[in-house]
């Protein structure tokens, strides 16, 4: 489980400092990848020290940090070049990417800590939140987890 979240934090950081390893990215840009960065590392920190309140925050906050920089580069997208709209909206996908692989995680955790009602609850926040057609495959994933979490609460009855 743990090796997981760890591979989890680290793919997600690869892919935030892949967006900015061309060298044309601005200070903001690096900032926001930065902020997104640290709010990962503490929610894989938090669970890993069972707070999930905590981490729990910490990933509403990259959903929230997601949210607001799609609402500033829908306001602003007039103003800007295509290299600064799709280096733009790359970080706002990387983040509710990350979004929607932190809740996976915390999902597959409550099954580890065989707290199923929460895990089948996570889950449905996944294919609730995340049922857009850029996030499909986070919702079949969630899908997956909740079939998945049925075999494991009642064997009989998923065969």
């Amino acid at each position: 489980m743990i090796a997981r979240c760890r591979d989890a934090r680290f793919l997600a950081g690869v892919a935030l400092l892949a967006l900015f390893s061309s060298g044309c990215a601005q200070d903001r840009y690096e900032q926001r990848a930065e902020v997104i960065k640290d709010h990962v590392d503490a929610f894989y920190r938090n669970l890993e020290s069972d707070k999930v309140a905590s981490a729990v925050l910490e990933n509403e906050q990259i959903e929230a940090l997601a949210r607001d920089m799609e609402q500033g580069l829908l306001q602003r997208a007039g103003q800007m070049d295509m290299n600064q709209k799709a280096q733009e909206w790359s970080l706002v996908k990387t983040a509710h990417e990350t979004a929607a692989d932190n809740w996976l995680a915390l999902a597959r955790y409550f099954v580890v800590k065989q707290q199923y009602e929460e895990a089948r609850g996570t889950y449905q926040r996944v294919i609730e939140t995340y049922n857009g057609k850029p996030y499909h495959s986070y919702a079949e994933r969630a899908r997956t987890g909740l079939h998945d979490l049925d075999r494991i609460i009642s064997p009989s009855k998923s065969l």
